[in-house]
This record gives C-alpha cells, structure tokens and sequence, in this order.
C-alpha cells in the first residue's frame, strides 16, 4: 500500500528548499574560508527566510486540500500545524 501525498504545491516547494539548500551549501563554504561574520549571518537569514517560506506554503496547502470538515483528528493537525507558523 502507497501512502504518498503529493499536491500541486510540491514540486515548487522541492525547487525553492533545493535553492535553499544550495545556498546553506555556500554559508558553509564562507565560514570555512573565514568570511566575515557580519556577512555570514546575511546569508543565513536568507536561508532561514527561504524555509520557512517553504515551511508556511505547505502548512496552508496542507489546510487547504488536508483539512475535513472540522473532524477531531483535523482540529488536533490544525492545532498542531498553527505552534509551527
């Protein structure tokens, strides 16, 4: 039995934490190559910034297309999901 769960959302979301993760690749090289703190901490907000825009796209696709009709298993994911954004 299958249990993927794919929606439209998804394939932009693997693009932007892709860019994201590339991007955490190049923090990592700055700090090996001794960049300046002050610059490092730029990217890294960038970084963070870019997941957690990923992070609050899926969250509202999951309430959108996941969500039911108030069931109590779906309050308890909606409770869960709000402690995150």
């Amino acid at each position: 039995m299958s249990n993927t769960h794919q929606h439209a959302t998804h394939p932009d979301l693997v693009k932007r934490l892709k860019r994201a993760e590339g991007h955490l690749r190049h923090v990592i090289q700055m700090i090996e190559a001794g960049k300046p703190c002050t610059e490092i901490a730029v990217q890294l907000q960038a970084v963070e910034k870019a997941v957690s825009a990923a992070k609050r796209v899926l969250i509202h696709d999951h309430i959108d297309n996941c969500l039911g009709a108030g069931a109590p298993q779906d309050m308890a994911d909606l409770r869960a999901l709000a402690k995150l954004l």
